[in-house]
């Protein structure tokens, strides 16, 4: 049963815009459609758990980029309509409740640089808490009601604010632009580092909710980011009940910083009148995103077992904070946690986890360990627990996140909001399939079809062939913003994506079994994957392939340019790795490539050069179109133009599209349709009745 099917409480607004749309011929969902839609992210329930507040970004095409603002819903009302709070033109985001729910404390940019803002329910516009010299970032409100946390950006050897921010505009006023290291992690993601460390701050509240006093830097000691980077936020900050301590995760650095997945979860007094103590320094690998359960008994985080290994299993541990003994309580659950939360009563936890293609929402017993699904189909990217249900935030490949609640016993789904009917008004979506086929030493692999907006039996329609990054990732049943499938099935083609061996989602073992061989078992899925399809869905046309990927997709369509030269029409990649070596001598993040490759290069070349695209360029035969952003320091933009170079020498069609401005992702509103007008225009050159020949 579709998941649609039960689902209530939709508004009478929405019924008449459906009502409208099927009066009006469809058309297909676009890049613009895209980048238009609304985002919802970051629920948040009041402490009574009769209120949600969220964060919704909304498209400035003429800015070229989103704008975020807060957004409220009553809970206690199954058809009440979200209510606006805030519209300044500057981004509002990170809300937090006050602790008695009559306020929410969230970040801006309305004044200079992003500080911290409180709007009281019913009284009025919204005043500024903070004026600090510094972007403040990664907002948390203490439950006792009398402090603020948050993160800035510092440099470390500063005795205080105003020292850093002197800092940084004598750098800019200078006619000196060297930059200089010791060290490695010189840049990261898409940013050269300055020196500056994200450091964990709390600031007291006054009996008006207001900031008082100077901000306590609480990881000063400690050489490190809080909360990792580039991509840690709240979820790796947590009050104790009574705001009497905070819990963080933090990476030591050192000289191995950039070799070193050893998070750790420290402890710290948030008045600051104590150090910060490491509370997981016997585990090398990961520990991240603590909480403390209601009752203040339980402290909480996901671990990982491997030093080094970014994709192995995330297993929730339990500490009794009284007597210190500690468990693994999903050990046996051959699932890795993405994201928690302790419900009210601290008797159980709710967790999100990839399952075959699909992210649901669980229920996870603290004293037993047993684990419930509460929901089926899509993908789960946010929740907010009350005493009773569950609000969360869910996708699928036919359209964008919306708001939905559940109790906690998997019964009583409801959805809550429908933030994009009108701007999904009248397109018709791709209807989708999930199969299953015998894979890589017959071992079951899924996958997935998806048919074009303007499907009709009896036709047949070229295929958009795609492959997921990672490569520890899936491609599945979610809505994404950068690889829409939607897109393609709106160019009228059919589309078909592989979970390969190495895909998040299937037990650690299926994803381990990447490393070490990633020109190997995903190979042979890819290749049964496609036959498989074709065989099963007469309307995919095997003759009429192209194959798209990015980053380890990338890397696998230079792999295929070698290995399965004549099978494509044409192939288009984005950020791939196109030479094993120097992406492992000009990369940032080297712990990486040291675990898929079995060590650094200098150490084990043969397993490096294994599976190394370079070295069957020879072999290359088919157009392929090569997209690349300079900012791209995970996979550095000379992987791009060396395949590019590659494909010039060899005499075959190629093109290369380089976004100066972007980074191993495509973010910009006006960059991304762009970057789809490339892409569907390769695609349009090769397949169907108009192709090149």
């Amino acid at each position: 049963m579709r998941f649609w099917q039960g689902v209530i409480g939709c508004s009478a607004a929405i019924l008449v815009l459906v009502a409208q749309a099927q009066a009006q011929p469809p058309r297909p969902f676009t890049a613009e459609d895209l980048v238009r839609l609304n985002r919802v992210s970051d629920p948040q329930v009041s402490p009574d758990g009769r209120r949600l507040v969220f964060t919704m970004r909304e498209t400035d095409l003429e800015a070229d980029k989103g704008r975020t603002d807060l957004w409220l819903l009553d809970l206690t009302d199954d058809d009440a309509k979200p209510r606006q709070l805030t519209a300044d033109p500057a981004n509002d985001g990170n809300p937090r409740w006050s602790a008695d729910g009559r306020a929410i404390y969230f970040l801006s940019g309305r004044s200079d640089t992003s500080q911290v803002w409180r709007l009281a329910l019913g009284a009025g516009e919204a005043v500024q808490v903070t004026d600090l010299p510094l972007a403040v970032s990664n907002l948390v409100v203490s439950p006792a009601g009398d402090r603020l946390a948050f993160t800035m950006e510092v440099f470390p050897d500063c005795g205080d604010l105003a020292c850093t921010r002197d800092r940084l505009v004598a750098a800019a006023e200078s006619k000196v632009s060297a930059q200089v290291y010791d060290k490695l992690f010189m840049r990261h993601w898409d940013v050269w580092k300055d020196g500056r460390r994200s450091h964990l701050f709390s600031q007291a509240l006054d009996g008006n909710g207001m900031a008082t006093g100077k901000p306590v830097g609480l990881t000063r000691a400690l050489d490190g980011d809080t909360p990792s980077k580039p991509f840690g936020g709240t979820e790796e900050i947590a009050f104790s009940p009574d705001g009497a301590t905070l819990y963080f995760t933090l990476r030591e650095a050192g000289r191995s910083e950039a070799w070193s997945t050893n998070l750790d979860i420290f402890m710290v007094p948030a008045d600051g009148s104590a150090a910060p103590e490491n509370l997981t320094d016997d585990n090398d690998a990961v520990d991240t995103t603590p909480a403390v359960s209601p009752d203040g008994r339980w402290l909480g985080w996901l671990a990982m077992a491997r030093p080094m290994f970014e994709a192995d299993r995330l297993v929730l541990k339990l500490r009794d904070l009284k007597t210190g003994e500690t468990r693994a309580l999903t050990q046996d659950w051959d699932r890795s946690i993405s994201s928690w939360a302790f419900a009210p009563n601290g008797r159980s936890v709710f967790a999100t986890a990839q399952h075959i293609g699909q992210r649901p929402l669980w229920r996870i017993d603290v004293n037993s360990g047993e684990v419930q699904q509460l929901t089926e189909s899509g993908q789960v990217s946010g929740f907010a627990v009350t005493k009773d249900r569950v609000i969360f935030a869910r996708n699928d490949i036919t359209g964008p996140a919306d708001l939905f609640s559940v109790g906690h016993s998997g019964r009583g789904l409801q959805r809550r909001t429908a933030v994009n009917a009108d701007r999904l008004s009248g397109i018709a979506m791709g209807e989708h399939e999930q199969f299953s086929f015998a894979g890589w030493n017959d071992e079951t692999v899924y996958g997935h079809v998806v048919k074009p907006w303007n499907f009709e039996e009896g036709r047949k329609y070229p295929v958009a062939f795609l492959i997921h990054g990672g490569p520890q990732g899936s491609f599945g049943n979610f809505f994404h913003y950068r690889w829409n499938y939607q897109t393609y099935a709106g160019q009228g083609l059919a589309v078909v994506f592989i979970d390969f061996h190495g895909s998040t989602g299937y037990g650690q073992a299926f994803t381990d079994s990447i490393s070490g061989d990633w020109g190997g078992k995903p190979l042979v899925d890819l290749q049964k994957g496609l036959a498989a399809a074709l065989e099963r869905y007469p309307w995919l046309d095997g003759t009429e392939v192209c194959a798209l990927g990015a980053s380890y997709g990338g890397y696998m369509i230079n792999w295929i340019a070698g290995q399965w030269p004549d099978r494509f029409k044409c192939l288009v990649n984005h950020d791939g790795v196109f030479d094993n070596r120097m992406m492992y001598y000009t990369t940032e993040e080297l712990w990486f490539p040291e675990w898929e490759h079995g060590g650094p290069y200098f150490a084990s070349p043969a397993s490096h050069e294994k599976h190394n695209p370079a070295l069957h360029v020879e072999n290359w035969r088919a157009p392929m179109l090569v997209i690349h952003g300079s900012l791209d320091y995970r996979v550095p933009e000379t992987q791009g133009i060396a395949a590019f170079t590659a494909l010039q020498r060899r005499g075959i069609e190629s093109r290369y599209v380089l976004f100066p401005d972007e980074n191993h992702w495509v973010l910009s509103p006006a960059n991304s349709v762009a970057w789809h007008s490339e892409v569907n225009a390769w695609l349009a050159r090769y397949l169907g009745p108009n192709s090149k020949d």
